[in-house]
């Protein structure tokens, strides 16, 4: 059993922001050099997601759409009282979720055929970290 834990530090350009990271995750995963198993990937932040879906711009943007009509800025939450202006951005993150787990089978990330990993970015333009956790069974 073999169990490897690594630190993505993303920032991002802009304040909303979708970015794959399959490849990143298949670096951990030969790293550990796991056979079998999982790579769990989890947000460290609480305005940020990682999410599965196509790699697609035009599905992107209506995601980032999607997300500002159920969540929009601007609005006066409550959150905003604490001083902090994102309420949004916490809201987003709860739709698309802050961690997948991403099986491994014969040591390659078991993924169908237009499945990506992605990061998406609510709050951006600072240093966020992602986890990557890989654990099971080593290759033989």
């Amino acid at each position: 059993m073999i169990a490897h834990t690594e630190y993505l530090t993303i920032r991002t350009a802009t304040r909303y922001e979708i970015r794959d990271i399959t490849a990143e995750v298949e670096r951990v995963r030969a790293v550990a050099a796991l056979d079998d198993g999982f790579v769990l990937v989890s947000t460290m932040h609480i305005t940020s997601s990682i999410f599965v879906n196509d790699h697609e711009s035009g599905l992107w943007s209506d995601i980032l759409a999607w997300v500002e009509k159920l969540a929009p800025s601007g609005l006066d939450y409550k959150h905003h009282l604490t001083g902090e202006d994102n309420g949004d951005a916490h809201l987003k993150r709860m739709l698309l979720g802050h961690q997948v787990l991403v099986p491994v089978t014969k040591g390659a990330l078991d993924l169908g055929p237009w499945e990506r990993i992605h990061y998406g970015e609510f709050d951006g333009q600072r240093p966020k970290r992602v986890l990557l956790k890989a654990f099971g069974l080593a290759a033989p």
